[in-house]
């Protein structure tokens, strides 16, 4: 004859659910942590961009205005830069075919 041991008895419903709302606990601290770690490395970052916003608000509105003035400048301007990236592309394939 066998000798049976008997297996471990799972957790409860109970016991499960408490496990699970532990771990959940435990990944909200982690995730406060990481955020306020986040938050500290990134100011400086941030009081540089809230610096620079200013001067970019008024570049664009200038050039905005400009665009809106004067659209046949900007649609040069936008052919010229398409034929500079459909170049580019071009020369990239035939660089890549000659190696």
């Amino acid at each position: 004859m066998t000798q049976h041991t008997p297996a471990a008895k799972p957790p409860s419903r109970a016991e499960r659910k408490a496990a699970l709302l532990a771990e959940l606990e435990q990944q909200r601290i982690d995730m406060l942590v990481d955020s306020d770690t986040l938050m500290r490395a990134s100011a400086p970052l941030d009081n540089h961009w809230r610096s620079l916003k200013l001067p970019f608000y008024v570049i664009g509105g200038v050039a905005a205005w400009r665009i809106l003035r004067h659209p046949s400048g900007a649609m040069a301007v936008g052919r010229k830069a398409l034929a500079g990236y459909m170049l580019l592309r071009k020369f990239k394939l035939l660089a890549k075919v000659a190696s």
